[in-house]
C-alpha cells in the first residue's frame, strides 16, 4: 500500500510553515500585551518604594542587607557571563541549517539568559527594599507606649498591599519579558522559530541553575554561621540583632529566595514556553507557533 499523496506531503508542510498575516498580527498582539505586564511591573515597583521605611534603625539594617546581597549578586553575574561567552561560542560552532539559525540560536541565547538575569536581580533588589516598607507598614498596627491609637485592620491591609505589589513585579516580568523573547523569534524567524528557541530556553536555564544552587549555598552557608555563632557559641537565636550573622543570613535569604528563585521562575516559564512552540510546530504547522502564545 502507498501512503496517500496528502499524508506524504505533510511533513514538507509543516517544515515550510509561515505565518499568514493574521497569526503574524495576533502575535504582535501577544508582544504588545507583554509590553504592558512590563510597563504593570514598572507601575508596582514605584507604588512599592514610595512607601514609607521606618524609624532610622529600621532602615540603617535594610541598608546592610541591600549592601550584602547586591555585592553577591554582583560577583556571581560576573562568573556566569564568563560561561555565557563560553557557551555562545560553543552554540556558534554547533552544526545548523544555516547561518542565520546557527547566529539566531546564539544570539537568542543572551538574551535568554540576559531576561533570567534581569528577572532575578529586579525580584532581589526589590525584595531587599520591600522587606522593610512592609515591616514599617505592619509595624503601625501595634504603636508603642504614649502613641496615638491606629487602625491594626487598615496597617495589616497596607503591608499587604505592599508585600503583593513586590511579589506582582516579579510574575509580571516573568511573563512579561518570557513572552516577548518567544513572541520576537516567532515574528523573525517563523518556521526556523523552533531551532532558534533552543537557544533562548538554554540561556534561560543556565543562568537560572547558577542561581538558584549559587544562592541557595549561600543561604544555608549563611544560616548554618547564625546558628552556630548565636544558638550555640553565644546562647542568642539567629535572628537577635546581637548575633554577627544576622546581615548575613538575611542576604542569603534575599539572593537564594528572592533572586535564585525568580530567575529559576522565569527559566521555568521560559522552557515551558518554548516546549510547546517546538511541539506545536511540528504538529500544527502555522498555528501551533502561535496557539502557545494565545494561552500564556
Amino acid at each position: 500500500m502507498h501512503p496517500e499523496p496528502e499524508l506524504a506531503q505533510a511533513p514538507a508542510a509543516l517544515a515550510a510553515a509561515v505565518l499568514t498575516s493574521g497569526n503574524r498580527t495576533i502575535v504582535f498582539v501577544v508582544a504588545g500585551i507583554a509590553l504592558a505586564a512590563l510597563v504593570t511591573a514598572r507601575l508596582f515597583g514605584r507604588q512599592v518604594l514610595r512607601a514609607d521605611e521606618g524609624t532610622p534603625a529600621m532602615r540603617r539594617i535594610a541598608a546592610a542587607v541591600q549592601e550584602g546581597a547586591n555585592a553577591y549578586l554582583a560577583r556571581q553575574l560576573r562568573t556566569i557571563g564568563l560561561f555565557a561567552v563560553v557557551v555562545f561560542l560553543l552554540l556558534m560552532a554547533l552544526p545548523a541549517d544555516s547561518w542565520s539559525q546557527r547566529a539566531g540560536r546564539s544570539l537568542f541565547f543572551l538574551v535568554g539568559a540576559l531576561f533570567s538575569a534581569v528577572t532575578g536581580y529586579v525580584g532581589m533588589r526589590l525584595a531587599v527594599r520591600a522587606n522593610v516598607r512592609v515591616a514599617a507598614a505592619a509595624r503601625e498596627a501595634s504603636p508603642g507606649p504614649g502613641e496615638p491609637g491606629r487602625d491594626p485592620a487598615e496597617a495589616a491591609r497596607r503591608a499587604m498591599r505592599i508585600a503583593f505589589r513586590t511579589g506582582g513585579v516579579v510574575g509580571m516580568s516573568t511573563v512579561g519579558l518570557g513572552l516577548l523573547g518567544a513572541a520576537c523569534v516567532v515574528l523573525v524567524y517563523a518556521a526556523d522559530a523552533p531551532k532558534v528557541l533552543e537557544g533562548f530556553g538554554l540561556g534561560a536555564a543556565l543562568i537560572a541553575m547558577f542561581m538558584r544552587v549559587g544562592g541557595g549555598i549561600f543561604t544555608k552557608a549563611a544560616d548554618v554561621g547564625a546558628d552556630l555563632v548565636g544558638k550555640v557559641e553565644q546562647g542568642i537565636p539567629e535572628d537577635d540583632p546581637r548575633n554577627a550573622a544576622t546581615i548575613a543570613d538575611n542576604v542569603g535569604d534575599n539572593v537564594g529566595d528572592c533572586a535564585g528563585m525568580a530567575a529559576d521562575l522565569f527559566e521555568s516559564y521560559a522552557v515551558t514556553l518554548v516546549a510547546a512552540l517546538i511541539l506545536g510546530k511540528a504538529a500544527f504547522g502555522d498555528h501551533g507557533l502561535v496557539f502557545p502564545l494565545i494561552v500564556p
